[in-house]
C-alpha cells in the first residue's frame, strides 16, 4: 500500500504547478490581447488559424489555472493549515478571510462561468465570444494575484 503524499509536498507541488500555469496564461494573454479583441476579430477565428489557436489556448489556460488554483491548491492549503475544507464557495470565502483573494469571492465564482461562455459561444456569436474573452482577460490579474498571495502566505508561514 502506498502512503498518501505529505501535505507539505502536495502543497509545494501545487504551488509550482500554478506558478507555471500562471506564467503560461500571462504569456498567451499578452499575445491574444496585444490589440483589442473585438467581435470583428472573433469573427476571423474561422479563417485565422493562429488567432483561433491563441483564443483556444487562452480559454484552456484560463480554465486550467482557475481549476488548479481553486479546486486543488486552495483545499491543499486549507488542509495544511488544519482548516476545514468545504465546497468551492466555502473555500473561497475562507480564502477571502485569509487575505488570499484580491477581489470578493463572488467575482471568482463569476469568472468560473466564463469558461462555458468562451467555449459555447465560440462558433455561434462573435460578439458574445469577444465579450467573454474580454471579461476573462480582465480576470487574469485576479487569478495571478491569488497565486502570488498563496505563494507569499505559504512562504511567510514556512508551510513547505
Amino acid at each position: 500500500m502506498t502512503q498518501a503524499p505529505d501535505l507539505a509536498d502536495r502543497l509545494r507541488f501545487l504551488l509550482e504547478t500554478v506558478a507555471l500555469e500562471a506564467q503560461h496564461l500571462c504569456d498567451t494573454d499578452r499575445r491574444l490581447f496585444a490589440e483589442p479583441f473585438t467581435a470583428e476579430r472573433a469573427s476571423r477565428l474561422k479563417t485565422d488559424a493562429l488567432l483561433s489557436e491563441r483564443a483556444d489556448a487562452f480559454a484552456a489556460r484560463f480554465a486550467r489555472l482557475q481549476d488548479t488554483a481553486g479546486d486543488k491548491l486552495l483545499p491543499a492549503l486549507l488542509r495544511r493549515l488544519a482548516e476545514p475544507v468545504g465546497s468551492v464557495f466555502d473555500n473561497l470565502d475562507r480564502a477571502e478571510k485569509l487575505g488570499l483573494l484580491s477581489q470578493p469571492s463572488d467575482e471568482w465564482v463569476a469568472a468560473r462561468a466564463l469558461r462555458n461562455r468562451m467555449v459555447h459561444e465560440y462558433v455561434r456569436d462573435p460578439s458574445a465570444l469577444a465579450a467573454a474573452l474580454n471579461e476573462a482577460h480582465a480576470a487574469v490579474p485576479m487569478l495571478t494575484a491569488f497565486v502570488a498571495a498563496c505563494q507569499a502566505y505559504v512562504a511567510a508561514r514556512k508551510l513547505v
